[in-house]
């Protein structure tokens, strides 16, 4: 296994910086073609609504096919074989949630962003204050994975393992997806992602294919294979190899299936993209194509996490990556010829640089729907009662978007620092957990349940928010172990890595609490007309 191990500097750094330099000059060039048009605030953050279905399902599968999930869960796969599993499962799972409960829904009674559904029937001041606060800390934390794994992934490919290496990679795909974000808006952002779900299934599907030849068609072969590169045997491919050494590891497990499950009908940056089509019908068209896309790539992703246990042995992977993020690029090493063979040399460069451009697609996404959450919904309330107090225009939104870009994507770039050594699947599951815990309860309440309040509402939101982040910080994520964000210290006080077992409950049962006990009068007309709305698409923008 040692020569999967060997420098890729000299081998690799060329071909790579030539891929990353026709990705980004491509991407680039979309932004300043979208920029050139007219920045109204529904171009801005919703590209017009003028795109189709399918063209808006492949930008939903590229929001959602990150880093995470081409480089996270096959690395958890091949380092844990089974148990790496559950996050394809439940990635998978959690768009038949976004399918049959919020996407015609959201596109009906929204205009931007999750507060605008919010909102429809609420005091607009505190709910809009709450959602947009929480949309911007569900953001950064996604944003903090995709940046770990552009560290992982650059710093393998140009042979530099140094924090040097790492902070600068880090620093410029900050500083490209602020590019993207402020010159080309939902426009750009949304060719760049269909650009990018195009190579990644291309590529995808090369080294599916490619491990399938290695074992002639033969699924049991390679399966046999996989646990026998494991060196963990037939328990490789039994559950409980990650979550099933003690309680608290089996508990992490239901936590992080409920979390992947429900979280993303509570992302922002994929209800976003609901926004960009013209009408519910679209929207619900477009989640269509996206399950379709998103249910093909999962499924070959747990062909590339057996194949890299197999071909390249999980010790090799923990090796180069001790949370396992290399691995998809040292398969296609060696499906390409190996080290030092010019197949390898151009496979691995050319799945390097699909992953980069995944990356950066997926930031830019990321970054978009942050901004304007802080642009329409914090500038755009805190304005109207300030003592310049009034509606903000469109233009004036737009500005501070970009503004916002930069200030989010400076936070994001600290954060992500500090968590080079974590999985970046493990990390999304994270943001998941926050993003079910915090903007689900409410947003279900809001759609669902007539009695629910603007007190409910916000009570919703930070009873999930504020327990999900704290318990993260009490969690041995954060301290108390050798591969925690701060591993000198250790106060965690909470058993599970994963808060969403007791914060998502926590965020459902604050909204009903805030309901019954502090009853306000209900406004049975405007609960009315924002049913049949977000039914028929009444009265949609």
């Amino acid at each position: 296994m040692v020569r999967y191990l060997a420098d890729p500097a000299n081998e690799h750094q060329g071909l790579a910086l030539v891929l990353f330099t026709i990705f980004v000059s491509v991407t680039l060039a979309i932004t300043a073609w979208a920029g050139r048009r007219r920045s109204s605030s529904v171009e801005f953050f919703a590209g017009g609504r003028l795109f189709s279905p399918m063209e808006n399902g492949f930008a939903i599968a590229g929001d959602y096919m990150s880093a995470a999930s081409f480089l996270g869960i096959s690395g958890l796969i091949a380092l844990f074989g089974y148990d790496g599993l559950l996050y394809s499962v439940g990635f998978l799972v959690a768009w038949l949630v976004v399918l049959m409960l919020v996407a015609e829904l959201v596109r009906n009674c929204g205009r931007y962003t999750l507060a605008d559904v919010l909102s429809a029937r609420m005091r607009q001041r505190p709910v809009r204050i709450a959602a947009g606060t929480s949309s911007v800390i569900v953001s950064v934390l996604y944003l903090v994975a995709q940046m770990v794994g552009a560290s992982s992934l650059v710093a393998l490919l140009l042979g530099g393992q140094g924090g040097a290496s790492r902070t600068w990679t880090v620093i410029g795909v900050g500083g490209l997806m602020v590019v993207y974000v402020s010159f080309g808006g939902m426009r750009a952002t949304t060719w760049i992602q269909i650009v990018k779900t195009v190579l990644l299934m291309g590529g995808t599907i090369t080294l599916v294919v490619l491990v399938l030849i290695r074992f002639h068609g033969d699924l049991n072969g390679l399966l046999r294979s996989a646990a026998a590169g494991s060196g963990h045997g037939s328990a490789f491919l039994a559950p409980g190899l990650k979550y099933g050494g003690s309680w608290t590891s089996k508990l992490d497990f239901i936590s992080l299936g409920i979390a992947l499950v429900l979280g993303t009908a509570g992302l922002p940056h994929i209800l976003s993209r609901f926004y960009t089509v013209p009408t519910a019908r679209s929207a619900r068209r477009s989640v269509v194509w996206a399950i379709g896309l998103i249910g093909s790539f999962y499924l070959m992703t747990i062909v590339l996490g057996f194949g890299a246990a197999a071909v390249v042995g999980s010790d090799a992977v923990r090796t180069s990556n001790a949370a396992g993020n290399t691995a998809v690029p040292l398969l296609a090493q060696d499906l390409g010829g190996g080290a030092g063979s010019t197949g390898g040399t151009v496979l691995f460069a050319v799945v390097g640089a699909v992953a980069f451009a995944t990356i950066l697609a997926v930031v830019a996404g990321i970054t978009l729907a942050s901004s304007a959450s802080v642009a329409h919904d914090l500038y755009a309330t805190l304005r109207r009662s300030g003592k310049h107090a009034g509606p903000a225009s469109g233009n004036d939104e737009v500005r501070v978007a970009r503004f916002a870009a930069v200030g989010i994507g400076a936070v994001a770039i600290a954060l992500s620092l500090f968590a080079q050594g974590q999985n970046i699947a493990f990390l999304v599951g994270l943001a998941f957990a926050v993003a079910a815990s915090a903007n689900l309860p409410a947003l279900l309440f809001s759609l669902f349940w007539p009695r629910f309040t603007t007190r409910g509402t916000v009570c919703a939101i930070y009873g999930g928010l504020i327990p999900a982040l704290l318990l993260v910080v009490l969690s041995p994520v954060v301290s108390g172990r050798p591969d925690a964000l701060f591993p000198g210290v250790d106060f965690h006080l909470f058993p599970l890595e994963n808060p969403g077992l007791v914060s998502i409950p926590l965020g459902f049962l604050a909204g009903w609490l805030g309901t019954v006990l502090f009853p306000e009068p209900g406004d049975e007309a405007k609960f009315a007309e924002t049913e049949v709305r977000s039914l028929t698409g009444a009265g949609a923008v």
